[in-house]
């Protein structure tokens, strides 16, 4: 899994790499964007925060690592939640202050409106959880988390599928876009129904031993 999820985060974590290059006074690497030349410290906050997040949250998703050294997933925890409220927070400032992306429509600047401050409510309420000491809760909302911030890599699939069938007007732009949030949430509510049904077979398994005379 967590294989999985870095090569998935590869795809936006090397694009967000080549901007900063390129907003670091080095080569255009990929298309330049004005856009992002002209208010360079949102991005900035971005690409690093969407980095960390990406890379150092796929760890998460290791359950050896999680049972074998707690501390550092505590540690590394802490360090996520920083990281995904400013991919959260950047991203909004990015839509609200800075002009849409061309080729792009309304579509899009709603849906971004709602999927910024619904991760940064799902990591708030992940936050939440874990003091009340319910791990099962806080492991849904952080993977509900990663999974909406894990769409800038599956749109990179929905993108070129939508273009293929749908053609390029901004209104296929826009609804590809929105069905990686609708593949990721989809596999995440899936991967927690399936967590939450092996742990409940494990405990009736436990509850029955104990129970035999």
């Amino acid at each position: 899994m967590p294989a999985a999820l870095i090569a998935l985060s590869l795809i936006p974590v090397l694009a967000g790499t080549a901007r900063l290059v390129e907003l670091n006074g080095g080569p255009s690497l990929i298309p330049s964007d004005p856009r992002f030349t002209a208010s360079p410290l949102p991005v900035v906050v971005h690409i690093v925060s969407a980095t960390t997040y990406a890379l150092l949250g796929a760890l998460q998703f290791a359950p050896g690592l999680r049972s074998r050294r707690p501390g550092w997933h505590r540690a590394s925890g802490r360090v996520l939640v920083v990281a995904g409220l400013g991919v959260a927070v950047s991203a909004l400032w990015l839509t609200l202050f800075v002009p849409p992306q061309p080729g792009s429509g309304p579509l899009l600047f709603v849906l971004r409106l709602v999927f910024g401050p619904a991760m940064a409510t799902a990591l708030l309420l992940g936050v939440v959880a874990i003091r009340r000491h319910d791990v099962m809760t806080h492991r849904a909302w952080m993977t509900r988390a990663y999974a909406i911030a894990l769409a800038a890599g599956t749109q990179a699939f929905t993108e070129g599928a939508g273009a293929a069938l749908f053609g390029h007007s901004p209104l296929a732009l826009d609804a590809s876009r929105a069905a990686a949030w609708v593949v990721n949430l989809a596999v995440a509510e899936w991967a927690i129904r399936r967590h939450s049904a092996a742990r409940g077979r494990r405990g009736g398994r436990v509850l029955a031993g104990v129970g035999r005379p």
